[in-house]
């Protein structure tokens, strides 16, 4: 309990109507949560503008429930008597101040440290999370596939959760004693000011390529929405940032931060070089070390580059990070093999932008060469970027043997219909290799009747997920159980 002209001056500004002299219990955006206080207590509601509706068209419904607090952008027409309002520019911003504030501003009592860009963050903080558990450091992940405090896990509906429940992990975090927390920050969290009040000792930058363009709807927001991370670091922490991609720098313009770079092309703070890709691992010189890793692929070169890079920069000793990181294996569902009895690979990889399965697919080719069998199972999500569905066809088709389009997490669009937007991408030469299978169960069944000894199965797009979301309904579906099935690998 907190009270509310205490929560206030997080606010940088406001305007007051009624007394603030009350004790807030919790702080809600949703007005079905509010219910009436003992002891003369109240919940606090934000009215929030959301994609799918305004929070102001409830604030009459949290009042008649209970509540004597209210945020919001806008005034009712009516006042009701007993109720303090606080009239704020943006109620989103506001509710990540007054979270922040509410658990005694968590991220300020242990270093948080974000990485943001369309490839690379789950398997990033996933294996620094490992690291500094391994390194015996108490620390918290945030994350798509799993949030962490410690090695408890905490289940998770966004990559990035709201203010609230935000701040509600990070406290539980500090309770525990986690001297660290790495997480995932998602440009839709930027937007959203879910990330607003929190304090980063650090961020990285991992790459940047089209993606999010239902939601951003051009690429210049979708880079000024990760661009606002770095903005916004104050004096006292790192940005680390990958210049090889080319707006790698762009990231870092005007950032109060200490800057860092990581590369595999030219100098740079965290420099690497692929001397060997397989799919036992790789062997890389980094810094003037040569170390082998679990991790194969150039897009994990990289990946293990921020991690080497934040980790130094939170002060753990080279020698001890590169020795602990040469143990460390993929999060799931990222580059995740299983073999055969036979001989033959399959893969499970979220990739589900260009880019990432172009990484993935470039990255099998350079192990096994332009003329062994590679068969890719693929598709898109539905209610998402149209944009890149014929190019992610494409894509399938200029680096495998054979191809199966099929559903992916179709959610509301009718699956034949993202199907035919894929099959745009397919080149009229390439069109005898291509089979659609709209049910991916009987896509992935049908690829592993088609796989060869030694030949390697990728099945992309959901990684991690067991689930398969149609209609507002998620159904259970696992696409590293349904390859074991198949394949009878235990």
């Amino acid at each position: 309990m907190k009270p509310l002209d205490i929560l206030l001056k997080s606010l940088r500004t406001y305007t007051l109507t009624g007394t603030p002299e009350l004790n807030i219990t919790e702080i809600l955006f949703d007005s079905r949560a509010v219910s009436a206080q003992p002891d003369g207590s109240t919940q606090l509601y934000v009215a929030q503008r959301g994609t799918q509706t305004d929070g102001h068209k409830y604030i009459a419904s949290a009042i008649k429930q209970g509540c004597r607090a209210v945020v919001c952008e806008e005034l009712p027409e009516t006042l009701a008597d007993g109720v303090c309002y606080i009239k704020v520019a943006d109620s989103s911003v506001a509710l990540g101040m007054l979270a922040d504030a509410f658990y005694g501003h968590p991220s300020r009592k242990l270093k948080l440290v974000g990485i943001t860009g369309t490839n690379g963050k789950t398997t990033t903080v996933t294996l620094l999370h490992r690291l500094f558990m391994n390194a015996g450091h108490p620390t918290g992940l945030i994350s798509t596939i799993v949030n962490k405090i410690g090695n408890e896990e905490v289940p998770t509906n966004h990559t990035t959760p709201d203010a609230v429940e935000l701040n509600r992990l990070l406290a539980k975090m500090v309770e525990e004693g986690c001297e660290y927390c790495f997480m995932e920050v998602s440009s839709h969290a930027l937007c959203q000011h879910r990330v607003t009040g929190l304090r980063f000792a650090g961020a990285l930058f991992s790459n940047i390529t089209h993606d999010h363009l239902d939601f951003h709807k051009t690429f210049a927001n979708y880079i000024a929405a990760k661009k606002s991370f770095f903005d916004k670091l104050p004096k006292s922490a790192f940005a680390l940032t990958n210049i090889d991609d080319k707006n790698g720098r762009v990231m870092v313009q005007n950032c109060k931060a200490a800057i860092h770079t990581y590369s595999l092309r030219t100098a740079a703070d965290f420099r690497g070089v692929v001397m060997e890709n397989a799919f036992t691992g790789l062997h890389l010189r980094v810094n003037g070390h040569e170390v082998y890793f679990k991790l194969c692929g150039k897009f994990n070169a990289y990946n293990l580059l921020a991690i080497y890079g934040a980790a130094v920069l939170l002060g753990m000793d080279e020698m001890e990070a590169l020795t602990l990181m040469s143990g460390l294996d993929s999060a799931a569902g990222r580059f995740q093999m299983m073999r055969t009895d036979e001989g033959a690979t399959a893969i499970v990889d979220y990739a589900h932008t260009p880019d990432a399965l172009e990484n993935v697919l470039k990255t099998i080719r350079d192990i096994v060469g332009k003329d062994a069998e590679v068969l890719t199972v693929v598709g898109c999500g539905g209610d998402r970027d149209a944009l890149k569905r014929p190019e992610m066809a494409e894509i399938a088709c200029k680096y495998s043997s054979k191809v199966i389009l099929t559903s992916d997490n179709p959610r509301t669009e009718d699956p034949q219909a993202i199907l035919d937007d894929m099959l745009k991408g397919v080149p009229a030469a390439k069109s005898k290799q291509v089979v659609v299978i709209e049910n991916r169960r009987e896509a992935i069944k049908t690829a592993c009747m088609m796989l060869q000894p030694k030949g390697v199965l990728l099945v992309a797009g959901k990684g991690h997920e067991n689930y398969q979301e149609i209609n507002h309904v998620k159904h259970h579906f696992d696409d590293t159980e349904e390859i074991k099935n198949c394949l009878n690998i235990q």
